[in-house]
């Protein structure tokens, strides 16, 4: 099994795409309104793109118009990681996958979403995959 806390840099390239590994590795934004899964509305398991560990449900997926895909809630708390972003000039919360590190976005809350939460997990499509319910 492999532990992808310990693979370094060289190692991740070999793995992901330039986009993938600016994205997941050097914390990068993808634009918005081009991801993958902007839009998806079927029924499955969105999971980490670098480690394939599952993060989010399509049942939390919402649509918040922001350019890219929107989660009210992770699939269970120890799948992410939160932590303070004071980058390009501004308080945020980070999104890290608990198994890889990876970047994925940011959590947002008090934006007054109709959710069970009021939090909006917004997460890059390239940080993800998408495996459909069967």
């Amino acid at each position: 099994m492999t532990d992808f806390k310990m693979l370094s840099d060289d190692q991740w390239r070999a793995r992901l795409t330039p986009e993938e590994f600016h994205v997941l590795r050097e914390a990068g934004t993808e634009a918005p309104h081009v991801g993958e899964y902007t839009n998806t509305t079927t029924a499955g398991v969105y999971s980490c793109r670098a480690c394939g560990a599952e993060l989010f449900r399509s049942t939390e997926k919402f649509d918040s118009h922001c350019g890219w895909p929107s989660f009210f809630s992770p699939l269970a708390g120890d799948k992410i990681i939160e932590r303070e972003d004071n980058s390009l000039g501004m308080r945020r919360t980070e999104v890290l996958c608990a198994n890889c590190n990876s970047h994925l976005g940011h959590v947002f809350e008090g934006e007054g979403y109709n959710t069970p939460t009021d939090l909006r997990y917004c997460i890059n499509s390239i940080s993800m995959t998408f495996e459909p319910e069967q």
